[in-house]
């Protein structure tokens, strides 16, 4: 009966990783269409997005069905729960990323109101964020789970750099406000991005310790 409780967990446990490393593709192909103004690229980022909610829907199916067969407990119990909340976060992630790539695709058609960098600098600290979490789950290591969570705060400061600059675009020059209104909005979509991987951070930590000590 343990053997294949340890079996589904371990299968949901890979479902919740392949679901992760998408999220993570479509991140940085996302941030192709920003950077490189390649808005052709958003067809393959709708595409992969269409995987990661499947991945969501077998993720979800599969802990259901570990809580109805196996009634887990303990540990057990958390890394279900871990699961099941973090595949909703993994999926909203996909969804930002959509649409990152959506105003970077409006954004390409025109020129650049100017260089992406405190952006580009965002889109690399999630990149980051994302691989350490998936170190942390792999490894059952707290401390990864931890030094993800701490990222977070860059891409917060990143941010906030980004509102500054643009604003003082938009009263400086009005013509420069639509450009300025999309690029905001693809701040926001990375800064919420980066509240997820948070989310998932802290329940990496309540399932190996049964702690929540990561929450702002």
């Amino acid at each position: 009966m343990r053997e294949a409780l340890e079996t589904e967990l371990q299968k949901a446990l890979n479902t919740a990783l392949e679901m992760l490393d998408k999220v993570r593709e479509n991140l940085m192909l996302a941030g192709r269409t920003l950077l490189e103004g390649r808005g052709e690229l958003l067809e393959g980022v709708l595409s992969a997005d269409k995987i990661i909610d499947d991945l969501e829907h077998t993720l979800e199916n599969d802990c259901l069905r570990i809580i109805a067969l196996h009634q887990p407990v303990a540990v057990d119990l958390r890394l279900v729960a871990a699961l099941l909340k973090s595949a909703t976060d993994l999926e909203r992630m996909g969804d930002y990323a959509v649409h990152v790539a959506e105003d970077a695709a409006r954004l390409a058609q025109e020129s650049p109101l100017k260089k992406y960098i405190n952006l580009g600098s965002m889109i690399r600290n999630l990149d980051a964020m994302l691989l350490q979490l998936r170190l942390a789950v792999q490894k059952r290591d707290v401390a990864l789970a931890r030094a993800a969570h701490k990222l977070d705060d860059e891409v917060d400061d990143l941010y906030e750099q980004v509102q500054r600059e643009l604003v003082t675009y938009m009263i400086e020059d009005p013509r420069t406000i639509s450009k300025s209104m999309t690029l905001l909005r693809v701040g926001r979509s990375l800064e919420r991005f980066g509240d997820h991987i948070e989310n998932m951070a802290e329940r990496v930590e309540y399932w190996l310790t049964g702690e929540r000590t990561l929450q702002n």
